[in-house]
Order: structure tokens, then sequence, then C-alpha cells
């Protein structure tokens, strides 16, 4: 099995909440690794494309092709999901500035 840790991107079974579906889309790993007690979960934050609607906390991703990306795209921290590690590809990986503006986000939306 793969490994993992905070800021890599991974291609994954992303579950909608309007809807009893899943998508593979790309995600962000917040997660400091997998975790659980076989450590076999991810904690992941939906990646969209930049062209859609931005939501509040939406972080950019610059340099989108060095992540692994096809296209502009933005973390979405208010979506975020509990995946199985086994369903997880990675594709690369966001720069530590990106990595800690999401946390920023993150950290303020527990904080609420």
């Amino acid at each position: 099995m793969q490994t993992f840790k905070s800021g890599d991107i991974v291609r994954v079974p992303f579950p909608y909440t309007d809807r009893n579906t899943r998508q593979h889309r790309p995600a962000l790993v917040i997660s400091d690794g997998a975790i659980g007690e076989d450590a076999n979960l991810l904690w992941v934050l939906m990646i969209t494309s930049a062209e859609n609607k931005s939501w509040v906390g939406d972080v950019f991703i610059p340099h989108h092709a060095e992540s692994g990306l096809p296209v502009a795209s933005v973390i979405r921290p208010l979506k975020i999901a509990t995946i199985e590690a086994a369903h997880a590809d990675k594709l690369g990986q966001v720069a530590m500035e990106t990595l800690n503006d999401v946390r920023r986000v993150v950290a303020s939306i527990l904080s609420k």
C-alpha cells in the first residue's frame, strides 16, 4: 500500500453530500498520513476546478501542473471526507506555503 502525508494530492472516490454517489476526483490529504486503528484512513479535502463558483475559504493552488493537476484548481476546506487509503492514488503534492494556507483556513473553521 502507498504511504501518504499531509500535503499530498490524491485521486479518490469523493462522496457527495447532496446525493448518494461518489465521483473520482483529486483531493488534498490533510491528516498526517494514514490514521485510524489500522492506519488505513485518510482525511482529505476536495479539490475542484478554479472555474467553478468560489466558496468562502477556498485556497488556490498555484502551479497546478507541478502539483499533478491538469487544470487550475482550488482546495475546498469546507468539503472534508474520510476515505480508505487503499482507494487513493497519489498525483502530486502542494507547496508548503499552500498547505499552510489550508491549515489556517481549517483552524479557523474548527475554532468557530
